[in-house]
């Protein structure tokens, strides 16, 4: 499956920005979905995941009760929509899928992942 991140850009603190991740090459309905971020410097981070149904969301408690992951397995597309955003949530956002229908936190779980798009928060 193909991935495709995009949505990112520069924002003022406080301010709120929605990604989306546009899947293609297979029924993405089959997979689990997450979003990772790294930031200059640091590893790669478990931001958001939604299990293949849709029906469970689980969050890094750095994002929990500002971002909201969801997905539209009809348009093939997982989103995340980031609220309150703070500076350190500047990263490049990654987007990235995987057969193990629940999904995890851990990045070696995922098979594809998609290019990246940056965010920016500025303070």
């Amino acid at each position: 499956v193909q991935l495709q991140a995009s949505g990112g850009g520069l924002v003022q603190a406080g301010g709120s920005l929605r990604l989306s991740c546009a899947a293609s090459g297979r029924t993405v309905s089959n997979y689990a979905m997450g979003w990772f971020r790294q930031a200059p410097g640091k590893e790669r981070e478990f931001v958001a995941g939604i299990n293949s149904g849709g029906g469970w969301t689980y969050y890094a408690d750095s994002v929990k009760g500002r971002f909201t992951i969801s997905r539209d397995n009809a348009e093939s597309t997982v989103y995340l929509l980031m609220n309150s955003l703070k500076p350190e949530d500047t990263a490049v956002y990654y987007c990235a899928a995987t057969t193990y229908g629940a999904g995890s936190f851990y990045p070696q779980i995922y098979d594809y992942w998609g290019q990246g798009t940056q965010v920016t928060v500025s303070s």
